[in-house]
């Protein structure tokens, strides 16, 4: 306490010159409004700048929960979208009509690209009604076929798999053929089986065709890179572009078709 006198007593009259320049400067806002206006501006701009710092501080905290509530959005979306009946003329309340995709969104835990037979593992199981083939996809396309799971995770078997094979078809004629991989780059996988009466051109997008039950048409894949003709077979081997970085994956879909029992009972009864 003694310190404290001892400096007021010591810059006396310099405290006493900063009391009386403050109170010349608060009479002079209070008796110009054009100081006073310029002063307020002034003060709006730092704590202006001081709350967009704090906002964009909680903002960054909050991006976890954020890109949660995006994904479950984009999710919604995605299944609106491919469930929406073929019409053009009748109002659809998406509240209310029967859907035959249900999507969950997921989060990839862990995955592999560099195998000749890669897994991806998601944080969805059984407690999440998800079971084995279902497809899994993501903003981008598609990512794999759930393989195993239990209560809380699953596997997923990449497309980056050799032993996975997908319909896929070109996104604009209905030539289609199988979706597989060769093993070698994870931005690449092949489609084979496309009759040579196919007009191709690099660039053109590849899209699963829905002849299976486990993905609807028009889930994206990538785009021709180039292709080549087995004058053997007659086909087409065309060497897809993914759109998907497979080596990179964080949120996902896993798609669900309600009617795939129905499919599956139809197909065993006329084996």
């Amino acid at each position: 306490m003694q310190q404290i006198v001892n400096f007021i007593l010591r810059n006396k009259t310099s405290l006493f010159f900063l009391l009386l320049l403050v109170i010349s400067i608060s009479f002079t806002i209070q008796s110009h409004s054009y100081h006073k206006s310029k002063f307020i501006n002034s003060a709006n701009s730092i704590t202006g700048g001081i709350y967009n710092l704090s906002n964009s501080v909680s903002s960054y905290f909050h991006l976890k929960e954020e890109n949660k509530k995006l994904q479950e959005e984009n999710t919604r979306l995605r299944a609106l979208l491919h469930n929406l009946p073929d019409t053009s003329t009748t109002y659809i309340d998406s509240t209310t009509f029967e859907v035959q995709y249900k999507f969950t969104p997921a989060l990839v835990i862990k995955n592999s690209y560099s195998l000749q037979n890669n897994f991806l593992t998601i944080n969805k199981g059984e407690k999440d009604s998800i079971k084995t083939d279902l497809g899994v996809i993501s903003s981008k396309g598609i990512i794999g076929i759930i393989d195993n799971t239990n209560s809380n995770y699953a596997t997923v078997i990449s497309i980056l798999n050799t032993t996975n094979k997908i319909s896929a078809q070109l996104k604009k004629t209905n030539h289609f053929g199988t979706l597989s991989w060769n093993g070698k780059s994870p931005q690449y996988v092949q489609l084979t089986d496309i009759q040579k009466n196919a007009k191709l051109v690099k660039g053109d997008t590849i899209i699963t065709s829905g002849r299976s039950a486990i993905f609807p048409k028009g889930i994206l894949v990538g785009q021709v890179e180039d292709f080549k003709l087995d004058v053997t077979k007659n086909y087409f081997e065309i060497n897809v572009k993914l759109f998907n970085d497979m080596t990179n994956l964080e949120h996902v879909s896993i798609i669900e078709n309600k009617d795939k029992p129905k499919i599956d009972a139809l197909l065993n009864s006329n084996e």
